[in-house]
């Protein structure tokens, strides 16, 4: 059976706020779906209540996957900061999923992810001795590793370079292939370049924009693709209908 659709239906407060009214957001099994929105939305808090970690708020509504079991354990989730522990290497810490569920470490696979990440020749270098976009790749082959059905990233790509993040992108399109992804990101680009489905997350609601036909990954000067991403920049910038 292939990677699950997920149905998020909900509604959500902070400290007696409403973070979000009820939404319902579909996820295609097997696809990207890219989140956008303005930053206090509530789209990270998304990401977190799927994966099932603590997001500081009052979640009433339910996380239905399309077979009917449980997401636990079936998601690997990217934060927007890399979240490597500083006392372990780059290596230890790609491997550092397998090492806490007791499972074997596969040292050669995570090698190769390092490798293909594009950091070959730092395994051994703690976070400290990299800079903020080699630890971003870090995290995002550690994440890779997990090799989990339901893949949840925040901003995966948002501190790389303008050709690393290209690579970046395509890299994880590859590797990812057949999984479910929801992205979260702010850019408009990256949405319309790595996108099956995009959504506008607003104060009023889900606003959800019409895609190419063409498969992701899509040409940077594709038109259909710029045309799509300037169409999502509109309805960023106007705001709430």
């Amino acid at each position: 059976m292939g990677a699950p659709s997920i149905t998020f239906t909900g509604a959500a407060e902070f400290s007696g706020a409403p973070l979000f009214h009820d939404i319902t957001l579909e996820i295609t099994g097997g696809e990207w779906t890219c989140l956008l929105g303005p930053s206090g939305v509530g789209k990270t808090t998304v990401l977190r209540i799927i994966a099932g970690l603590d997001s500081a708020v009052d979640f009433r509504g339910e996380i239905i996957s399309s077979d009917k079991k449980p997401l636990l354990n079936r998601t690997a989730y990217m934060a927007q900061s890399d979240l490597l522990f500083p006392w372990l290497t780059l290596l230890e810490n790609v491997c550092i999923g397998a090492k806490l569920r007791g499972d074997q470490v596969d040292k050669a696979r995570a090698t190769q992810m390092i490798s293909r990440v594009g950091l070959a020749g730092h395994e051994d270098k703690k976070p400290s001795q990299l800079s903020g976009g080699q630890r971003q790749r870090g995290a995002l082959a550690r994440t890779l590793m997990e090799d989990r059905p339901v893949i949840l990233l925040d901003e995966p790509f948002s501190a790389l370079d303008a050709k690393t993040r290209a690579d970046m992108q395509e890299l994880a399109a590859e590797l990812l292939i057949d999984r479910t992804v929801l992205l979260v990101t702010h850019d408009p680009a990256e949405a319309a370049r790595l996108s099956h489905h995009a959504i506008v997350m607003q104060a009023t609601g889900l606003r959800h924009i019409d895609m190419p036909q063409t498969p992701p990954v899509r040409g940077i000067d594709d038109p259909q693709t710029l045309a799509t991403q300037g169409k999502m920049l509109k309805i960023l910038r106007e705001g709430p209908q």
